[in-house]
């Protein structure tokens, strides 16, 4: 069994506790410390591999999706509750101390404080908070094509209100999915490419209700395109990109620093399809990286996670990862 999803949800902690340090770096104080990517380690604390927001919210998400799975299938009604109320945790824990962006800080702040989820949404911000945490969604088996999407917009959209980061959370989730589902990875800018336009006009009323409505787009439709659009715009600079890729070049100057999610998604892809045979290097580059370094990395150590399974990974890794229990309880339920 490949076990995608317990190799996904390693190669996401990997990825973010090997870009913790580096992030806010330039290339040359990390060459400082780290000398060459391809032989730079994976960061130990007292023995312990630490991760970042990242992380913590991806297990916020995952456990919650899987309480509100345990209700039925996956609907808005069940899905917001839970996942809510883990992310409220999360902000409020003492383990919040990796940095966390302020978006995520201030709207879960605001979720905290009742009273309807669309109010405490940024409506504004784009940021790679909305992304970084979705790949459950592209994990958990039996969901279809719809709620898969649905939900991936609904947990960017608990914090992060901008039409492109629905879209960005929308289309790292799919790429997750496809890559678990076996998609070579050849195949996957051009079924990104395709999903985005099938969804170009498509506002998920049935998962974010009036959230449009609080920004300045002249309808719901046209807010949901002007997060496409955006986002099929990364699309092309990644494939333009991986036309001529440069493995020993910094990823962040061919797609993005990644501090906004469509950047995120498209530089922790172009780390991953450039060096797609070799799950190691993956995160090494992405984290080798002068932007959102554990952003980047913890998508790309998902995308090669998805798509190698768990034994891509070294044991050794795995023995000193923060959390390592709680991934792996949830990987042992989504493993297919």
């Amino acid at each position: 069994m490949k076990r995608a999803a317990t190799g996904a949800l390693l190669g996401l902690a990997f990825g973010d506790a090997m870009g913790f340090p580096t992030e806010f770096n330039d290339m040359a104080r990390i060459a400082a410390t780290y000398g060459p990517w391809r032989t730079m380690p994976l960061p130990l604390s007292a023995g312990r591999a630490y991760v970042t927001d990242d992380t913590q919210m991806t297990l916020a998400l995952g456990e919650g999706l899987a309480e509100a799975l345990d209700a039925g299938a996956l609907t808005a009604r069940r899905m917001l509750p839970p996942v809510r109320r883990r992310f409220v945790e999360w902000c409020f824990s003492p383990e919040n101390n990796r940095a966390p962006g302020g978006t995520c800080l201030r709207a879960c702040e605001a979720l905290s404080r009742g009273g309807r989820w669309q109010d405490a949404s940024e409506i504004g911000s784009k940021g790679c908070g909305a992304n970084m945490r979705v790949a459950p969604l592209g994990l958990v088996p039996g969901l279809d094509a719809g709620q898969r999407s649905g939900a991936a917009q609904l947990q960017a959209a608990l914090t992060h209100g901008h039409p492109t980061a629905l879209a960005a959370a929308d289309l790292t989730a799919e790429a997750v999915h496809l890559l678990a589902g076996g998609l070579p990875p050849a195949e996957l800018v051009g079924e990104l490419r395709a999903c985005a336009r099938a969804g170009r006009e498509t506002y998920r009323a049935d998962w974010l209700g009036d959230l449009a409505e609080r920004a300045p787009d002249r309808d719901a439709a046209a807010f949901a395109a002007r997060g496409w659009d955006e986002c099929l715009a990364v699309l092309d600079r990644l494939e333009a990109a991986l036309a001529a890729p440069d493995p020993e070049a910094d990823p962040c100057l061919a797609t993005g620093a990644g501090w906004v999610a469509e950047e995120a998604l498209a530089t922790g892809l172009y780390c991953f399809l450039m060096l797609s045979g070799d799950p190691e290097a993956v995160v090494r580059r992405a984290a080798y990286s002068s932007g959102d370094s554990d952003s980047v990395a913890a998508l790309a150590g998902a995308f090669a996670g998805a798509h190698h399974g768990a034994d891509a990974w070294p044991q050794e890794w795995v023995r000193v990862v923060e959390y390592r229990e709680r991934l792996l309880g949830l990987g042992r339920s989504w493993d297919v």
